[in-house]
């Protein structure tokens, strides 16, 4: 297994989201009518398995201080074996790379595997945030990265 950065434009980042996307329309019986809208602000790291990137997930800053974990996602045949926490631990590295302290995102209340990685990994629920305030299906997290030595 590899981790590697990829555009936002890259053909398979765009096809995990938009199975992403497909797969929250589906468990939150429609109500997600978000459209992907690929951003150059998003840096994105995919997980590659024999050559095929089978997980993906962004970073985008808000400020200088906090970074927004956003398409976190594994396709389902590859569920189950860490590769979530990898990519997420992966993510953490980079928000600290790029000076970040805090790391932010979202995910939906219908998505309890979502949220058992989160909490799992350290993350608090926090107030939701920016666009997803008037979300009633939207939960929000946060993590405060280690303070360089």
């Amino acid at each position: 297994m590899l981790i590697e950065s990829r555009p936002a434009i890259d053909p398979e980042i765009a096809a995990l989201v938009t199975a992403q996307q497909r797969e929250l329309r589906e468990a939150d019986g429609g109500l997600d009518g978000q459209v992907f809208v690929p951003h150059d602000d998003v840096r994105y790291l995919a997980v590659v398995v024999n050559g095929r990137a089978v997980a993906c997930g962004g970073l985008q800053s808000i400020d200088a201080a906090t970074g927004e974990i956003k398409r976190m996602y594994v396709r389902p045949a590859y569920r189950g074996r860490g590769v979530a926490r990898q990519l997420l631990a992966a993510l953490e590295e980079l928000a600290f790379r790029q000076g970040h302290s805090m790391v932010c995102l979202e995910t939906g209340t219908y998505l309890p595997a979502a949220i058992g990685l989160y909490t799992s990994c350290g993350y608090d629920r926090i107030p939701v945030y920016g666009e997803y305030v008037d979300n009633p299906y939207s939960v929000c997290f946060a993590k405060r990265l280690p303070v360089a030595a």
